[in-house]
């Protein structure tokens, strides 16, 4: 069955980086888009970024653009996002989504568009 497994999330120093990983399996994972999203306490889910299934074609939200990169390797069917100078408003638990098209809509999480999701991954950027 279809598994998407983020990792490397960790408590970081305003300013500090990390690089988010999700692991895809039970799908040909090079055939979707796939798409960060992030829900900080007490505050709805956000959409982030999203990589359509070839890789080529990237999108951001404003407040990640510029200091995020969302990338991919379809040989090891795993998604990436390089989260640098990081803020305490990025504070939040990440999650990877499999969209149900190579190129899925950005800017929405609407529900219609994915059909998985992770379990997430902490993010803490505090000094």
């Amino acid at each position: 069955q279809v598994q998407l497994v983020e990792s490397g999330g960790g408590l970081v120093l305003p300013g500090g980086s990390l690089r988010l990983s999700c692991a895809a399996s039970g799908f040909a994972f090079d055939t979707y888009g796939m798409t960060w999203a992030r829900q900080a306490p007490g505050s709805g889910l956000e959409w982030v970024s999203s990589i359509d299934s070839s890789g080529s074609i990237t999108y951001y939200a404003d407040s990640v653009k510029g200091r995020f990169t969302i990338s991919r390797d379809n040989t090891k069917s795993t998604l990436f996002l390089h989260m640098n100078k990081l803020k305490p408003g990025d504070t939040a638990a990440y999650y990877c989504y499999k969209a149900k098209l190579p190129l899925t809509e950005p800017r929405s999480m609407a529900a219609g568009l994915y059909d998985h999701w992770g379990q997430g991954t902490q993010v803490a950027v505090s000094s």
